[in-house]
């Protein structure tokens, strides 16, 4: 790398005038999450007015649009030596940040500082973009596209094979919830947003001749950012709704004109677990003010569904209902056995890759 200048190329050839002004040195820094050249005015305003403007990296992906502004910026890596006599009388230096940092350069000026040695220049942070809000989901877009070119396991994978994985991550996200444990939370969303993303990312594969029209990760945010709109009319549109039932109301309205469903049960998963699945259907027949009396015959089944219909009935998930009694048995369990309930280890087959 190019050195500032040879006359900073020692300590005591710091020593500076003390009437002379030390000096400014900005670091700016900017996200590669935002197109390079989207930069905020402060620091466009920054660096037409700087004396010097220094990046470290050649091939950082800002230059060519800094440049394409009239801007010159020199390759150099400069010590906090180097930068400070590069600074003196008056003058300004902008530091482009790498995408790694510059703790090298700031933990030298920092010592410099703490010496009082030097009459330092002033010093500034400048971001120059911002993470939006969600920018995070582009590192995980692009940490997908990897794995999936590069992984044995994840190059091989299909939406069949994962089909199990995504039902699995589906009940340890309920389960996080259900415990009330904030950090498992967290991580739960971010397993079952792999799954989304991973899903996605095969997707893009798809052949027309195999009758898999691609699609990507766009295109499924996409459409359900269009039917979030389209379903919140109170909310992007005309209609009014100041209750959770008026909510629920335009809802099921709108979502019944786009599925152009025939009966209430039409859309209704039948694999799913059959207390939810009881429920569900009671739901859509007390929501369409059906009168449906419930089928009646011998056994347990009968009973579930009978028991099923008068949680849902009396706003209770039967299901949830039962997996808080299921673990209140499995907590007497262990206590006969002499032993603890704290914790208890997750399901060593779930696999997250």
């Amino acid at each position: 790398m190019n050195a500032i200048s040879p006359e900073a190329a020692s300590t005591p050839g710091l020593s500076q005038d003390a009437t002379l002004a030390p000096g400014r040195v900005v670091l700016l820094t900017t996200s590669h999450r935002v197109a390079p050249g989207l930069l905020s005015w402060p620091a466009w305003q920054a660096l037409h007015a700087a004396d010097r403007v220094l990046c470290a990296d050649g091939a950082h992906p800002q230059l060519p649009y800094l440049r394409e502004a009239g801007t010159t910026v020199d390759e150099a890596s400069p010590t906090a030596e180097e930068l400070v006599a590069a600074c003196a009388e008056g003058r300004t230096v902008v530091v482009v940040a790498t995408g790694e940092g510059e703790s090298t350069l700031t933990d030298g000026l920092a010592r410099l500082a703490g010496s009082g040695r030097v009459s330092m220049p002033e010093l500034e942070l400048l971001p120059a973009s911002y993470d939006l809000p969600g920018a995070r989901l582009l590192d995980l877009v692009q940490v997908m596209d990897r794995i999936r070119a590069e992984c044995p396991w994840s190059s091989q994978q299909t939406h069949k094979g994962l089909a199990k994985y995504g039902i699995e991550e589906a009940y340890e996200l309920v389960e996080a919830i259900e415990e009330g444990d904030r950090d498992e939370l967290r991580e739960e969303l971010g397993d079952v947003l792999l799954q989304v993303v991973f899903h996605a990312r095969i997707a893009e594969e798809g052949r027309a001749e195999d009758g898999t029209d691609p699609f990507s990760i766009d295109d499924v945010a996409g459409g359900i950012v269009a039917k979030l709109i389209h379903r919140h009319p109170h909310v992007f549109g005309d209609e009014t709704a100041t209750t959770p039932e008026e909510v629920k109301e335009h809802w099921l309205r709108t979502k019944a004109i786009e599925k152009r469903r025939e009966s209430v049960t039409d859309g209704i998963p039948l694999g799913q677990p059959g207390l939810a699945l009881a429920a569900k259907l009671a739901s859509r027949v007390r929501t369409a003010e059906l009168d449906v009396p419930l089928p009646t015959g011998e056994g347990v089944g009968y009973e579930l569904l009978t028991q099923a219909v008068r949680a849902e009935a009396a706003g209770v998930d039967p299901e949830a209902a039962l997996r808080a009694a299921a673990r209140a048995y499995r907590d007497a369990v262990r206590a006969a056995e002499g032993l603890g309930t704290q914790g208890l280890p997750h399901d060593p087959d779930t696999v997250t890759e």
